[in-house]
């Protein structure tokens, strides 16, 4: 088992680069950082974005691996986005997890005037969205026209420094988005059933994707890693070290090869005591190899 950690990009660099190296200090495998141009009810409070947030962190740190939780195409275009992925995992040294998904409603989707997608026609575009990256992360250059996006004798010099590219992380929950990511996946990342108010039924939800992913793994005749969100539960995952515990080990159970916390917030989302994050530290490597 691998243990991530979200880091909000919702703080001064003052604050949030301490944040950073302490994750690597504590022992965390990867760390992550949301990717929107705002958030929820945070969207008016401080926000910052992903791929400058990624870039400082790889320069104060040199073992943990760092991801976009996830990248989009609400707002970004896979011909500058291989650019900006190039770079960062060339100044990260090849530690770059490049965590992608459909994108959702909401203030992402609205801020640029687009109309709002539907579910199947989001899922479409990232289809699109996926084929570009892929393309251009393996070839030096390479054109590509479909209804969504467009690359004429787009360039990838130098590539990437990981081979063939950075490993994708495909966020999925249904079923269409579930086959994308295990065709172009290196890793698949859910967090179960949205707004559910009771801990056991998430957990149930969790294990029904788990399965349905098994189903879509095998027609494609892969296999994947797979990242648990744990904090999409309604307990938080550092609410307590017990909580924690409990959670790191049913994720287990289920077959997650990886999971991933936020980092305790003052207050809103993901409120907690940073306290807790100090206490479970020592006991990442025991959880590691439960």
């Amino acid at each position: 088992m691998r243990i991530g950690i979200v880091i909000l990009p919702d703080e001064r660099w003052s604050v949030a680069g301490r944040r950073w190296r302490r994750a690597e200090e504590y022992g965390f495998d990867h760390a992550w950082t949301y990717d929107h141009l705002g958030w929820r009810d945070l969207v008016d409070g401080p926000w910052f974005d992903a791929v400058p947030t990624l870039t400082a962190a790889a320069m104060v740190t040199r073992r943990i691996r760092l991801g976009t939780f996830v990248a989009s195409p609400n707002f970004r275009h896979p011909v500058h986005f291989t650019r900006e992925i190039t770079a960062l995992d060339d100044i990260s040294e090849g530690r770059l997890l490049l965590g992608v998904g459909a994108g959702g409603t909401g203030f992402d989707s609205a801020v640029l005037g687009q109309p709002e997608l539907t579910p199947r026609r989001r899922v479409d575009r990232f289809t699109e969205f996926l084929t570009v990256l892929d393309l251009l992360m393996r070839n030096d250059r390479a054109d590509f026209e479909g209804e969504f996006y467009r690359a004429v004798d787009a360039r990838s010099i130098p590539g990437p420094v990981q081979r063939p590219r950075p490993p994708f992380v495909v966020a999925a929950n249904g079923p269409r988005a579930l086959r994308l990511a295990a065709r172009f996946g290196d890793g698949w990342v859910t967090t179960g059933a949205q707004a559910v108010d009771d801990e056991e039924a998430w957990w149930r939800s969790v294990a029904e994707v788990s399965e349905r992913f098994g189903e879509a793994e095998a027609q494609a005749g892969r296999k994947l890693d797979r990242y648990l969100n744990l904090d999409s539960s309604p307990v938080l995952s550092l609410s307590s070290p017990d909580a924690f515990t409990d959670a790191v080990g049913r994720a287990a159970r289920l077959g997650f090869t990886d999971v991933m916390t936020h980092w305790p917030r003052a207050t809103s989302w993901y409120a907690g005591d940073e306290k807790v994050l100090e206490t479970i530290a020592p006991m990442l490597p025991e959880l590691r190899a439960s």
